[in-house]
């Protein structure tokens, strides 16, 4: 787990000081060939790329925002400040949005974009095997008080309120990508030189979207703010009525209008099957 130098050698230290010669001679001893040193260096630089590269795979949208040379001094920085804790590679990226943040110049002039795209991607971890509870159906609203009624949000979905449409991004460098892995030579013309087009980074443009699954596939959904509202608010265990008025602006439509459109949401929300049972 000990960062590489910049040759992408072991370090001649280890993070608390001690001269790493000493310390891998008490665990590894030499052969014919190799010292004890450059015994454990090869295990040392196969787990250092291999985090890097699972960062590399998970990340496609700080790649394409920051370029493949910062995104790895990016990655390397991140992994100095929080190696890998975690029994799975899955977790890895967990912390990353709020790394850039702490330390902005690894980004910087983009870092409000970079951080929105590192939690719209983590976002799509968690809904991808994020767990799933019964769905709350019609039945389950007859006769309910809505003063007194709380619906659940299935724990995978995700809320996320962005000041960039990087779901738009995220689309457009996955459509890019897979022309790229295809075979392209097969390819209308048209499509083999969209695949080479670079992916503009996104404008700012507030949004709120929700990340979500749905019959095994990964979704994005935008919301208009009182529907995000109100769906925030439920996720916060306030009761429907209350939850309705947190997103429902007041006087500026009719109150039927409104009615017609959170009943459209409702709908929608639940053929989806955001709402559950806990």
């Amino acid at each position: 787990m000990n960062p590489l130098t910049r040759a992408n050698r072991t370090a001649p230290r280890l993070r608390d000081g001690r001269a790493t010669k000493g310390a891998v001679a008490q665990i590894a001893k030499a052969n014919d060939r190799l010292t004890a040193f450059e015994r454990l260096e090869i295990y040392n630089r196969m787990y250092w790329f291999r985090v890097l590269d699972s960062l590399h795979e998970d990340c496609p949208g700080l790649r394409a925002a920051l370029g493949e040379r910062r995104f790895m001094r990016l990655a390397e920085a991140f992994l100095q400040k929080h190696p890998s804790k975690y029994w799975t590679l899955r977790d890895l990226p967990q912390r990353l949005a709020t790394f850039i943040r702490a330390e902005p110049s690894w980004t910087a002039p983009h870092t409000d974009l970079c951080e929105d795209i590192a939690r719209f991607e983590w976002a799509q971890v968690e809904v991808y095997d994020g767990a799933a509870f019964p769905v709350f159906t019609i039945d389950d609203l007859l006769d309910a008080n809505p003063a007194k009624l709380r619906l659940n949000l299935q724990p995978y979905l995700q809320l996320l309120e962005l000041r960039y449409p990087v779901d738009d991004f995220l689309i457009a460098i996955r459509k890019r990508e897979a022309l790229l892995r295809g075979d392209t030579s097969n390819a209308p013309t048209a499509l083999r030189v969209r695949a080479d087009v670079k992916v503009s980074r996104p404008r700012r443009e507030p949004c709120r979207v929700a990340v979500h699954r749905h019959e095994g596939k990964i979704y994005f959904k935008r919301l208009e703010p009182a529907a995000f509202k109100i769906l925030v608010a439920i996720r916060a265990g306030q009761p429907l009525d209350r939850a309705l008025a947190a997103g429902i602006p007041r006087a500026q439509k009719p109150r039927e209008d409104w009615a017609a459109t959170v009943q459209g949401w409702f709908r929608t929300w639940m053929e989806l099957g955001w709402f559950c049972r806990r």
